[in-house]
């Protein structure tokens, strides 16, 4: 998966293409109504199955998780009215371990976009869960100041999102918001950052992004302080 990110657009957990054969299987597809799709060209980059897809998905309440991290707790609280499917998919994860023990591989720093993205095994920004599923896209961000009539929107400081690489290619990559970013609402919001994470975050955007011969000065990279997700479960009863 690629990821991209500037200073006025958010693409993040992408994909390599490929050209499949005539008598290739289609892909497999789970049938209630969040339709998660495997994606042969991008395989798991952990062992897991599709999620479950009940015809009624929990669309009420909300999950509070656990996530220590090696730079303090990051706990998160998802909400399941906001995005039932992704909420879903995020605990089938989390239950098989497919966080523990991952790197988030980066964090911006530009004026407009602060966030920390994490969710790939393989640390490099280009892994995935090995399927894909549709947005959940948000209605009720408030505009941007510097774009009051258009489209772009505020992704206040706390909020937890999913990465993307275009529409409906939501996998396991997510981001935490630092600081208020404006981006177009293209990224599906499933939770919220709680104190005692937003105190990590400050600690670990403070460390900077690690620099580069070519760029001494990077808004956007890797982060100097190594942010390690120890463990991803959730702390209260489904």
């Amino acid at each position: 998966m690629i990821s991209v990110f500037t200073a006025v657009a958010l693409v993040v957990s992408g994909g390599s293409v490929a050209t499949a054969s005539s008598n290739a299987a289609p892909p497999g597809t789970t049938h209630g109504p969040c339709q998660y799709t495997q994606t042969p060209d991008e395989p798991p980059a952990r062992p897991v199955a599709l999620p479950p897809d009940p015809k009624r998905t929990p669309s009420r309440g909300t999950v509070a998780m656990a996530v220590p991290t090696s730079q303090g707790p990051l706990p998160l609280r998802l909400d399941r009215a906001k995005a039932p499917c992704t909420v879903q998919s995020f605990l089938h994860l989390a239950r098989h371990r497919f966080y523990d023990r991952t790197v988030c591989h980066r964090l911006t720093a530009y004026p407009t976009l602060k966030v920390l993205q994490c969710g790939d095994p393989t640390g490099t920004g280009e892994g995935g869960p090995g399927y894909k599923y549709k947005d959940e896209l948000p209605v009720d961000l408030p505009p941007a100041p510097t774009d009051p009539t258009g489209p772009r929107r505020v992704y206040e400081r706390g909020l937890l999102a999913m990465a993307n690489a275009g529409p409906h290619t939501n996998g396991s990559q997510f981001f935490v918001v630092y600081g208020d970013s404006v981006l177009r609402p293209n990224y599906t919001v499933f939770g919220m950052v709680g104190p005692d994470g937003l105190a990590t975050l400050d600690k670990v955007a403070a460390g900077g992004i690690v620099s580069t011969a070519e760029d001494p000065a990077p808004v956007d990279g890797t982060p100097a302080l190594r942010t390690e997700l120890l463990r991803v479960r959730s702390s209260c009863p489904l």
